[in-house]
């Protein structure tokens, strides 16, 4: 046996087992000893039943006085029942649904561990389709059934289950096959070195660990061991990306004081401290002949778009050392055409001092500015725009994903901005990072030969500066795991005269009160979001209707009793984008007092005048979500209001909804997410490949900046040959993450 053979080959498997093993994804060896336990139960907190209560869960300690299996007469099915009795000599029925074998497994007399839930009969209480695991424990003795010492033993591991295979199968077959001998040659691919500094148990004693603890420590120890390997080869991966990347050549981009002051000098307010710190950061990397790889994290309305512009501007203002060079061009990447149009628009306000061209690419339109035909953008065709800027005349292309197209190039790109970069693939984004590679083979070779002549590099691959961006504040220690390759930045303060928004959560005899109060404001020509969770009423005779408002139909509502003379408009996912950006314009122009919408107005939506929001069905949306939804009346100086509406009354929607309201920021509310409801309900584990567990260890950032500052050093030093094992897993990891 091995860690690759299929576990059909290590005992008899029912059909039903195998269907069962697959839908938890267990098909070998290595898949059923890396399914981790979820949690650990623990023996020796049994209950008495006398203390029972319905809908309990329980684990009882009993001896059985009595169990037959017969056939029910209604549905003739077969049913086994038992009499338990416990040390106090109270007694409890058992019930086990179509197990009848369990009547000779139980036999009168014997003595077991039995643990399940208490359900409620006509009146009397019984235990049921209870797991149990016979025990030769004298019940008849008084006290504590079990010593301190016996209780270290009791702890045992609790797994994620399904139909077919239960919590129990699986421990009972971990169990067997830890007491296989190839568990003690099994190969480490962490180094004894770095285990020892961080005294992480061996592989064999981490797996034998996590799934039979003697104590809750070895446990804790062995998942912590996990925890550190998974985050340590992440690191190894977006190491090794980030020095492959540096590699390469980047153009210099002139960043000196004076040229800086011509941009800052236009806008109509000072930087904040987070905001220069920023762009601090940005010019030392771009002004260097290796390429930036920079994260910009900005909490909601801190001011990135202003950090992305200077950067476009000074780079679009560099003209490269070589008479050949026309200047630099920078590629915008947004996720959305909402935000792509709204970067567009701000770009062409603050570039047109300067006179630089600004293109804007989408699945459907294209425009230019400045136009020689009108003041304002113009629409021209998508081989136009192509073609202008293949030849430099598009000093700064603003885009969705239509910018990476394999028709799109670009002559001269000095900078790629990834905006809301998570919401983009990983094949996206390297896409855009690596464009100038796509060039046709006449054009890279033209420009190849411009390097080599003017001596601008050393290496020919000229990769383009890139700053990622991300509006949705990331706990640092998820930052440092998951955008490992990238240097960071943060921006967590306003800018000056921005007021914190009040928040306020709505009990339901409260709306009366606070749609008065909105009423009153609209009445001094204030605007109001309304966002909901759905977009249409449900078909009551085709779906049971799930309690919560629709944009359609909470319009109607408001305009009919509520808000009767009231403007109102609704926006959607589902409507037509040429009809989302006519009501848009009509918002921003005032046309409306309240525009009805979904989230599809949690990014890009910038209309300084809407101070207002109501955000029904809260409980449905994630707190970073809430968040950027808030995120929307932070767009001037006047007092913004978020009114949260929640249907949902349990401890943890109460709990979550109060730490939105106190937090200061979007930091602590990423914080909060991540302690109370993991990181990986924040980012989504499927599209990062992190587990669970390492996703619980990211919290813990002296953990995650170990493993980092270990997998960069064995990069910077270049150790992995050193470490064959290692370098066979960063391989396999590797692979996989370019997968994803």
């Amino acid at each position: 046996m091995n860690l690759d053979t299929p576990l059909e080959k290590t005992g008899r498997l029912t059909d039903g087992q195998k269907k069962a093993l697959k839908r938890l994804g267990i098909e070998s060896v290595q898949d059923l000893l890396y399914h981790f336990p979820l949690r650990y139960g623990d023996s020796s907190q049994f209950s008495y039943i006398q203390n029972v209560t319905a809908g309990q869960e329980v684990i009882l300690y009993a001896q059985v006085k009595s169990i037959t299996a017969k056939k029910t007469y209604q549905k003739n099915m077969t049913m086994t029942e038992a009499v338990l009795e416990d040390s106090n000599g109270d007694t409890i029925q058992a019930v086990w649904f179509s197990q009848p074998y369990i009547a000779k497994m139980l036999p009168e007399g014997s003595t077991a561990r039995f643990s399940g839930s208490i359900q409620e009969r006509k009146g009397a209480l019984y235990l049921s389709n209870s797991e149990f695991e016979r025990k030769d424990i004298p019940l008849e003795k008084t006290g504590p059934l079990f010593s301190e010492s016996e209780q270290e033993l009791m702890i045992y591991p609790v797994y994620a289950q399904t139909k077919g295979i239960t919590s129990k199968w699986i421990y009972h077959k971990v169990k067997k096959i830890l007491t296989n001998d190839f568990l003690d040659a099994l190969p480490d691919p962490v180094p004894e070195a770095i285990r020892n500094s961080y005294n992480l148990p061996s592989l064999a004693h981490a797996l034998i660990y996590i799934h039979n603890p003697r104590k809750i420590s070895d446990a804790e120890a062995a998942r912590k061991r996990f925890a550190f390997e998974e985050v340590f080869f992440t690191q190894l991966v977006k190491q090794h990306e980030k020095r492959e990347y540096e590699k390469s050549g980047a153009f210099i981009v002139n960043t000196d004081q004076e040229q800086l002051e011509k941009f800052t000098s236009t806008l109509p307010f000072t930087l904040t401290q987070g905001q220069s710190a920023a762009l601090s950061d940005i010019t030392n990397d771009i002004s260097s002949n290796k390429p930036m790889s920079r994260l910009l994290e900005g909490d909601v309305g801190s001011g990135k778009t202003i950090i992305a512009a200077a950067t476009s501007f000074l780079t679009a203002t560099t003209k490269p050392k070589g008479q050949n060079f026309g200047r630099l061009q920078v590629a915008y990447m947004a996720p959305t055409e909402i935000l792509a149009k709204q970067i567009f628009n701000d770009f062409c306000e603050l570039m047109q001092p300067f006179s630089i061209s600004v293109g804007l690419i989408t699945g459907k339109d294209c425009y230019k500015f400045p136009s020689k035909t009108s003041d304002g953008p113009t629409k021209i065709s998508k081989n136009q725009l192509k073609k202008w800027t293949e030849n430099g005349e598009i000093q700064i292309l603003v885009g969705t994903h239509a910018l990476i197209a394999k028709s799109v190039f670009f002559e001269n790109l000095g900078l790629a901005i990834i905006d809301e970069q998570h919401r983009f693939g990983k094949n996206q984004r390297a896409a855009l990072r690596t464009k100038p590679k796509e060039k046709s083979s006449e054009s890279k070779n033209r420009v190849a030969s411009k390097i080599q002549k003017k001596g601008l590099a050393d290496n020919t691959d000229i990769l383009p500066h890139l700053l990622s961006m991300s509006a949705t504040p990331i706990p640092r220690t998820l930052a440092l795991t998951v955008y490992g390759d990238l240097d960071l930045s943060v921006m967590d303060e306003m800018p000056p005269g921005r007021k914190r928004v009040q928040t306020t959560i709505v009990r339901p005899d409260e709306r009366e009160q606070i749609y008065d109060q909105i009423q009153a404001i609209m009445d001094t020509g204030k605007q109001l979001y309304v966002i909901c969770p759905r977009i249409f009423e449900p078909d009551p005779t085709k779906e049971k209707a799930l309690q919560m408002k629709s944009a359609v139909g909470e319009a109607e509502r408001l305009k009919r009793d509520v808000f009767p003379e009231a403007s109102i408009a609704v926006l959607h996912s589902k409507m037509k984008k040429e009809e989302k950006d006519k009501i848009m314009n009509d918002f921003k122009d005032k046309k409306y007092n309240i525009l009805v919408a979904t989230s599809v107005i949690e990014v890009g939506v910038n209309v300084p005048n809407a101070t207002m929001i109501i955000i029904e069905g809260a409980e449905r949306f994630g707190l970073s979500q809430l968040h950027q939804l808030r995120g929307r009346v932070m767009r001037s100086s006047d007092q913004p209001y978020c009114f949260v509406f929640a249907d949902s009354k349990t401890e943890n929607t109460e709990k979550r909804l109060r730490a939105f309201v106190e937090a200061k920021n979007g930091f602590e509310l990423a914080e909060y997410d991540m302690q109370f409801r993991g990181a990986g309900q924040m980012m989504g584990n499927k599209q990062w490949g992190v587990s669970d567990l390492a996703m619980e260890a990211i919290k813990n950032i002296k953990l995650v900046e170990a493993a980092r500052k270990e997998a960069a050093t064995i990069i910077k030093n270049d150790q992995l040959d050193e470490y064959p094992l290692m370098k066979n897993k960063f391989a396999l990891i590797r692979s996989k993450m370019y997968l994803e």
